[in-house]
């Protein structure tokens, strides 16, 4: 089966291997850039039932970059705290989560997964320069010169084996990456492993439930019961000493479960019960020449902190801004070193909190839950320590950043995810992606052509980077200029020191400037490590 916008076969600029949302998301911001994109989905049709649940506010900050930011109320809503109980009912900790988060959209929004990949694949079609093959698996991989050949063949068997060609090929196909698998590239294996089995429930009649999210820390049986979208509800039991697979992973089994939280065939529909193996693994590297990796293919992890598809997410916006700049000549390959170097860093700190949140709730050793109960409640009641975990996603700490000099760590703010209000302009008010755009972005408090040598405009040109000052509220705003209607810019440039920042396409700090010979630095460095020697 065939789902195309353009002649299948032939000639793209990047293969993508995996249509989920991963995969979906990376092809549409490449697409929407101008390049030629063709998906290979295994899959005729698109998958029907719900696997993730959630998503947090960077990545419906991505989401809307990719085209979506109207429609993700359809399939979504803000998910609010996270609670975490004993088996007392006592609480251990409280994840609390704003409707306006650092990228100015909830910082935890429930979603049903159909809904979004419906909404990414209308986007898509939107997309002339993306075409869509499924119903077809690789089947062999290799690369000459400069060319990706990836052979396939239709899944469900019959003749017919094609050749597709590329510059470049992303493997977003899953667990089982057929890409990776040709790469050759080891895993580091954290060595977390549970079974447990996922019950996806739609509820009759709409209920509130309070807490909306929770897990129970309940040694006899752990357990999980979040929102799942609009409409829709997920309950997961963990296996548990002395049951096995088989008599947990059935209908009927998941039915007597969930009648133990007051939920019937009365009551709902069971959309699916399925049995997963929570592991927690991550890539090594995630680049070899023209083969890359994004999403579950380079990375796994407990859902405990909903990071699985958010890296994902991240994956593809690092990686669709720099492929862009190579595709145009705007960037050398070498650029591309970054994008393991800086995902690895972020993966792993999810993975590890990720992992870190697992142990606490996947305990059932009752001895053991006991003495976790108390420190945990200890902590809580001081209002330290693992009371409230650190954030899921951390600053970067290398990668492609301005440092002051080599071999230096970067110059804070570099590496900060740039939060995002609302600014005004010309009569409009929204959020800043909204109003001003996407693509690199020169924010300052200042006046920019006191900033700006010719060369240097003329370099950030090139980028199609978009100069911005952003003045306090009450002030009219001229050409290139915003209103700060939120306040969030001006207080971020005071409290981090600096008059401008320049911000990467992936919504990271590349680097601050106090003044303008540092402006002229920090855009220097960023030549170079873009291998453009001179302004494009």
């Amino acid at each position: 089966m065939y789902d195309t916008h353009a002649e299948p076969g032939g000639d793209s600029e990047v293969l993508v291997v995996g249509y989920g949302p991963v995969g979906q998301t990376l092809s549409v911001l490449l697409a929407q850039r101008g390049h030629r994109v063709t998906v290979v989905e295994r899959w005729p049709k698109a998958y029907a039932m719900p696997r993730a649940v959630n998503f947090d506010s960077e990545s419906a900050r991505i989401l809307a970059a990719a085209g979506l930011a109207e429609q993700i109320p359809s399939f979504s809503e803000p998910s609010g705290a996270y609670e975490w109980l004993n088996a007392e009912g006592r609480t251990l900790l409280r994840i609390e989560a704003t409707e306006e988060g650092r990228c100015g959209w909830p910082d935890s929004t429930a979603m049903y997964q159909p809904g979004l990949e419906a909404a990414l694949a209308a986007r898509g079609a939107q997309l002339p320069r993306l075409t869509v093959l499924r119903g077809l698996e690789g089947v062999a991989l290799d690369v000459t010169g400069d060319r990706v050949r990836l052979t396939v063949r239709p899944t469900e068997g019959g003749d017919g084996e094609r050749v597709l060609t590329a510059s470049w090929i992303v493997g977003c196909d899953g667990a089982n990456s057929f890409v990776r698998g040709v790469m050759g590239v080891g895993q580091t294996d954290q060595g977390f492993s549970h079974d447990w089995l996922i019950c996806d429930v739609a509820p009759h009649e709409r209920r509130v439930y309070e807490p909306n999210n929770l897990q129970v820390c309940d040694p006899a049986r752990p357990r999980t019961h979040v929102s799942a979208g609009p409409g829709h509800r997920r309950w997961e039991f963990m296996r548990v000493p002395g049951e096995t697979v088989e008599e947990l992973n059935t209908e009927e089994r998941a039915w007597e479960l969930l009648a133990e939280q007051g939920i019937t065939p009365d009551d709902a529909v069971m959309e699916r019960h399925a049995l997963y193996t929570f592991n927690a693994r991550c890539t090594d590297e995630w680049r070899t020449g023209r083969m890359l990796l994004a999403g579950d293919a380079a990375h796994l992890m407990p859902p405990f902190a909903a990071q699985g598809m958010c890296s994902g997410f991240r994956d593809a916006a690092n990686l669709a801004w720099k492929l862009d700049l190579v595709l145009s000549g705007r960037a050398s390959e070498a650029v591309l070193d970054s994008y393991t170097v800086e995902r690895r860093q972020h993966v792993q700190h999810a993975i590890g909190m990720s992992v870190n949140l697992g142990k606490v709730i996947c305990q059932d050793d009752p001895v053991a839950a006991a003495e976790r109960d108390a420190v945990m409640l200890a902590a809580r009641e001081r209002g330290v320590g693992t009371a409230q975990p650190k954030g899921a996603v951390q600053p970067l700490k290398d990668g492609l950043l301005y440092r002051r000099s080599a071999g230096r760590a970067p110059r804070r703010p570099a590496g900060d995810l740039m939060p995002q209000g609302r600014v005004e302009r010309d009569g409009l008010t929204g959020l800043f992606d909204e109003v001003v755009g996407l693509g690199f972005v020169l924010l300052t408090a200042d006046d920019p052509a006191g900033l700006l040598g010719d060369e240097d405009r003329a370099f950030l040109d090139g980028l199609g980077a978009r100069v911005v000052r952003v003045v306090p509220v009450g002030t009219q705003a001229g050409p290139g200029e915003v209103v700060d209607t939120d306040g969030v810019y001006l207080t971020y440039l005071a409290e981090s020191r600096t008059r401008a920042v320049l911000v990467r396409p992936d919504f990271y700090v590349y680097g601050p400037a106090a003044d303008r010979a540092e402006l002229a630095s920090v855009l220097g460095q960023l030549r170079e490590g873009l291998g453009v020697l001179a302004a494009v």
